[in-house]
């Protein structure tokens, strides 16, 4: 496997890995999640462009997983870690972290954040397994809170959430 920037023509099968990612959900009760559309086309050429959008390859080139991030606050912010099940529990996303982590780190920014579902077990469980630390609600940035209102109003407060940090 190797880390790389994603290529524009391979935009829509990040898509197709976000679907698949999202049926793990169903599982758990959390179908509005599962059936939730992946993230548009032209978002998802706004992150390549900026730098923020990376994605695993199974080393014949086809993605297989990938990271969005931007800057928030001093910090970069992971928007969407998604991993292929076919390829799950092979350290991929924590490579992408690590990718993400040496990258921030030579931009001189403070930290990884993240916002996740408390309950899930490869989300909050999992960030923490990492180094990841949940904040307390007097800890979030101005730029967390607005992430968060914005996730509220697509629904995803139906369950638990929380912002969790990584210092660098």
């Amino acid at each position: 496997m190797r880390i790389r920037s994603a290529e524009a023509c391979e935009l829509p099968l990040l898509q197709d890995i976000e679907r698949a990612a999202g049926e793990s959900f169903r599982s758990l009760g959390m179908a509005a999640v599962a059936d939730d559309d992946p993230p548009p086309l032209d978002e998802l050429e706004r992150y390549r462009r900026s730098g923020g959008l990376w994605v695993a390859d199974a080393g014949d080139g086809r993605p297989v997983a990938y990271l969005l991030t931007e800057p928030v606050d001093g910090a970069a912010h992971i928007e969407q870690l998604s991993v292929h099940p076919d390829f799950a529990r092979r350290g991929l996303g924590r490579e992408l972290i690590g990718h993400l982590e040496a990258a921030a780190r030579a931009r001189g920014l403070s930290a990884l954040t993240l916002t996740t579902f408390t309950d899930v077990p490869w989300n909050a469980p999992y960030y923490s397994r990492l180094g990841f630390r949940t904040l307390g609600e007097d800890e979030l940035t101005e730029g967390l809170r607005s992430i968060l209102k914005a996730e509220a109003a697509h629904g995803l407060d139906r369950w638990p959430r929380i912002c969790m940090r990584y210092p660098l």
